[in-house]
């Protein structure tokens, strides 16, 4: 099993948290998204969206985190990340599918560089932009988590895939908000305090990575 990840990358984040549950440690190959190296033609080959993560597993290349973390816990033993039960499965899938289809990729590095570089827009109206989208997905997130399905984690006291996607988004989040701004969403960010004092998260922290580099 091969990996290709950045360590900043949100998406490559999920999956490293994924593999770390899983109790996995693939090979690991760095795609510097800064540096243009998702566009280099070998790696296109394997990823056409130019993207992280990208798994190879055998003869199998698999691209897009969510598709990557239901296939390790389809084929690796450990706690699953899903429910049992079709509607604790379907409300998990909603938590994680509000962060990794409808907050995330709209504030994504390529949209981001997008809006500087191509638009010319003033790095405050940037700034306000990444915050407006995060400030709109996280008070919709808060209400969620209201319902009483949560408890340690998004879903009772185990991670799933809601926990999975939560953490980097928090974590790319703290870019841009203060500690006490972040503190509007305190269900959001109790569970994320018990996710990052669980081992595995930990272990796929951004700065706990190889590749890691502290420059903005």
């Amino acid at each position: 099993m091969k990996v290709w990840g950045y360590f900043r990358s949100s998406a490559a984040f999920r999956v490293r948290i994924a593999l770390a549950l899983k109790g996995l440690e693939p090979e690991q190959a760095f795609i510097h998204l800064r540096k243009g190296e998702q566009r280099a033609p070998d790696y296109l080959a394997k990823n056409p969206l130019g993207l992280v993560p990208t798994l190879e597993d055998g003869g199998a290349t698999i691209t897009q985190s969510l598709a990557i973390c239901e296939y390790l816990d389809e084929t690796h033993k450990g706690a699953p990340f899903l429910p049992a039960d079709p509607v604790g499965r379907a409300r998990v899938r909603a938590l994680a599918y509000s962060i990794a289809c409808d907050i995330h990729p709209i504030n994504n590095l390529r949209v981001l560089l997008y809006l500087l570089k191509v638009l010319k827009i003033e790095k405050a109206a940037h700034d306000a932009w990444y915050r407006h989208w995060i400030a709109v997905g996280f008070e919709a997130l808060e209400k969620m988590l209201a319902d009483g399905k949560a408890g340690k984690f998004c879903h009772g006291d185990a991670p799933t895939l809601a926990d999975i996607c939560l953490v980097p988004q928090v974590f790319n989040a703290k870019r841009f908000y203060s500690d006490a701004e972040l503190a509007a969403y305190p269900r959001l960010m109790a569970i994320f305090a018990n996710c990052l004092a669980h081992p595995a998260f930990a272990k796929a922290l951004p700065e706990n990575q190889p590749d890691f580099d502290p420059a903005p």
